[in-house]
């Protein structure tokens, strides 16, 4: 018998995706950030966030349909995206408040997340989902760390406002996205 938190229905959102899922994917579709480059204001967050909690890595993560998007990225070298699997960034989605495993060696949501059993060997883990001003949970701000840890409320309060400032930049990312396609429809008329 498996008893792994991911063998029971708690994760069930993950397979049922609906309508609301559906809108949210088309959210973050709209900034088109997925796949491209890194930008310097997404890892400038990232390095302010790992600074904060001391720890060695940082991100500012998408959650897309079978994938978590790393948009910017402190401390690992060469990873642009990991699975979705549950207890981590595709579980602090389902959440308006910061998520915080301790030591996810021992948290029930996280022992059998391949990032907790395999090389990185994560143990602290706190992020705060990035929320569109329309009300979307795109992605998160989080830190990793390698040994357990206790976050302080100021810390947490500290990953909140990072994840809004993410939200401001996505916003000015959208306003430059769709001028440049209107300024596109524009010259699509004239000729």
């Amino acid at each position: 018998m498996n008893s792994s938190p991911a063998s029971c229905d708690v994760y069930e959102y993950l397979d049922t995706a609906g309508e609301q899922e559906a809108a949210r994917l088309a959210a973050v579709r709209r900034y088109r950030l997925v796949d491209q480059p890194v930008e310097e204001a997404y890892s400038r967050i990232a390095f302010v966030a790992a600074a904060v909690f001391d720890t060695p890595i940082a991100t500012v993560s998408l959650v897309e349909q079978d994938r978590v998007w790393l948009a910017a990225c402190q401390g690992l070298t060469g990873v642009r995206e990991v699975g979705k699997e549950p207890g981590l960034c595709a579980s602090v989605i389902q959440q308006d408040d910061v998520y915080v495993i301790n030591n996810a060696a021992v948290d029930p949501r996280t022992l059998e997340h391949p990032l907790v059993r395999g090389g990185l060997g994560l143990r602290f883990y706190a992020a705060a989902p990035i929320r569109t001003h329309d009300g979307y949970r795109l992605g998160t701000v989080n830190v990793i760390d390698s040994r357990p840890r206790e976050a302080t409320p100021r810390q947490l309060t500290a990953l909140q406002h990072l994840a809004s400032m993410i939200a401001d930049e996505l916003e000015l990312r959208l306003m430059v996205v769709r001028s440049a396609a209107a300024e596109q429809r524009m010259r699509e008329t004239v000729h």
